[in-house]
């Protein structure tokens, strides 16, 4: 089982089965010594045992209502004992896919969640909509709405930011009048696009480190391919949704803000531009990083230089978030808050996400014992037989995820680690490709929202709607989303 041997090797070294010893002389020895030994099972078994785990992790899930976490913990160990990992390897191997994971998305995740809910608490995210609506004017509002949410939905996760905006949705909708959907699902749309497609959103950072991506590529690629797909399939499915279907302004929260924003609104509140630099600050610093390591690949510049290696150090995503981090803890607070009182909105801030960052470590932790395994090479090898491109794998696989659990970042996290050793058993996969292929598995785990998934019912009971109306709204446009997105991805792959 050497190709195992080297996939269970590789995360530690970067998550890749070739180079990962590159400089100590060892990699041709490594790939020599993976032809030589072969998995415990043949392809079709282990594809067979890698279905059942699948399904297991399921049935634990939906039917038995064991945690997310538990769940992948204990399928990834009964997953390590099936393949016959030897029983020295089975918890290292674990651990490695583990610590691997957390060891870039708590960071991120983390880090986000400071900035999200410090814009939340000062009052940023209502100086952002109010702005944007006073500029685009009352016929476009619901476009300056959904415009504001892709800006605030960035750092903070779809749920929070959602219920954030929803007084401030309420109250523009009962300015101008027409039906809620017309202002809502475009914010909405908005809100799903940026926490399944763009880092450091966990399902997309998890994917991105499990299939070896480079997270700053996937941020462009995510927003490229993001912004045109909100404006299709949520701004414009929204609008003319708005004017079939007659929603009332719900009295829920019709009292205003939660107390933090009434407490907020009683403070000074930073400037429009305080909280643009917020948002893009982190947004400039990565593209620096990215935009320089293109042009070193091209030869435009030298990539060995001092200056470029510093400005690609600040331009790591970890790296940007924390400066934005602390920028804003200044920006945001100066004059409004006391140091004590920010200390404990980001305190806040970490509660939240920890279910969500373990949830994510215990889907590389699945991902891993699968690549150690070899199922990722015998998946690699039935796709070449079927002649079934990796990125239309990706999709089909997460849609089937998402549609059976629901939750998009378990789909994203457990499809990823799913795919990962194909990915990586896959010649002639450009970085570009490997970006496209976590949007793809977002576009995946977005489509067909229904019954089990949290968003559908956050969704369909603050609009005030019932389940089939939700079902027409919610979850064509969630489909449409995950649809319109897919189809951007695969240009992407092919034209680059």
């Amino acid at each position: 089982m050497a190709r195992g041997l080297v996939a269970h090797l590789a995360p530690r070294y970067g998550g890749h089965t070739d180079g990962f010893l590159d400089g100590e002389g060892l990699v041709l020895s490594a790939i020599k010594f993976a032809d030589e030994v072969q998995p415990a099972y043949s392809a079709g078994v282990l594809l067979l045992i890698a279905a059942l785990a699948v399904l297991v992790l399921l049935f634990l899930i939906m039917k038995l209502k064991l945690h997310a976490f538990v769940a992948l913990i204990l399928v990834s160990f009964l997953t390590a004992l099936a393949t016959k990992i030897p029983f020295t390897d089975v918890v290292p191997t674990m651990l490695t896919g583990f610590g691997n994971t957390l060891a870039s998305v708590a960071l991120l995740v983390g880090l986000g969640a400071m900035i999200g809910r410090l814009l939340e608490v000062t009052g940023g995210a209502q100086v952002l909509a109010d702005t944007l609506i006073n500029r685009f004017g009352a016929e476009r509002a619901p476009f300056a709405l959904g415009v504001a949410s892709l800006l605030f939905g960035f750092p903070i996760f779809f749920d929070a930011g959602l219920v954030v905006m929803l007084p401030i949705i309420f109250s523009v909708a009962r300015r101008f009048g027409g039906s809620v959907l017309t202002y809502a699902l475009p914010a909405a749309g908005a809100f799903a696009v940026m926490h399944a497609f763009v880092p450091p959103h966990p399902g997309p950072v998890a994917a991105g480190e499990l299939l070896g991506a480079d997270i700053g590529l996937v941020l462009v690629i995510g927003l490229l391919i993001g912004l045109p797909t909100w404006f299709i399939a949520a701004y414009l499915f929204g609008t003319f949704t708005g004017r079939r279907i007659n929603i009332p302004v719900p009295e829920l929260l019709a009292g205003g803000p939660v107390a933090e924003a009434e407490d907020a609104q009683s403070r000074p509140l930073p400037s429009f531009g305080t909280v643009l630099a917020v948002l893009l600050l982190p947004l400039i610093l990565i593209f620096f990083n990215t935009g320089l390591n293109t042009l070193a690949t091209a030869g435009t510049i030298d990539g060995d230089a001092t200056w470029v290696g510093v400005v690609r150090m600040f331009g790591q995503t970890a790296i940007a978030l924390l400066i934005t981090v602390l920028f804003a803890m200044v920006a945001l607070g100066r004059g409004r808050r006391s140091k004590a009182d920010i200390e404990q909105i980001v305190n806040s801030a970490l509660g939240p996400v920890c279910a969500i960052i373990l949830i994510t470590g215990a889907g590389g932790m699945f991902g891993g014992v699968l690549r150690a395994s070899g199922i990722g090479e015998a998946l690699a090898g039935s796709l070449d037989n079927l002649g079934l491109p990796v990125i239309v794998a990706a999709f089909v696989v997460s849609t089937a995820l998402r549609v059976a659990q629901g939750s998009a970042t378990v789909a994203l996290t457990t499809t990823a680690g799913l795919m990962a050793p194909t990915v990586a058993a896959t010649s002639g996969l450009s970085s570009i490709d490997l970006a496209a292929i976590v949007v793809a598995i977002a576009c995946g785990a977005t489509v067909l929202s229904h019954v089990n998934d949290s968003g559908f019912w956050l969704v369909g009971r603050f609009l005030g709607m019932d389940e089939k109306t939700t079902l027409k709204t919610w979850t064509v446009m969630e489909t449409l989303i995950g649809s319109v997105g897919f189809v951007f991805a695969l240009i992407v792959s092919a034209l680059f």
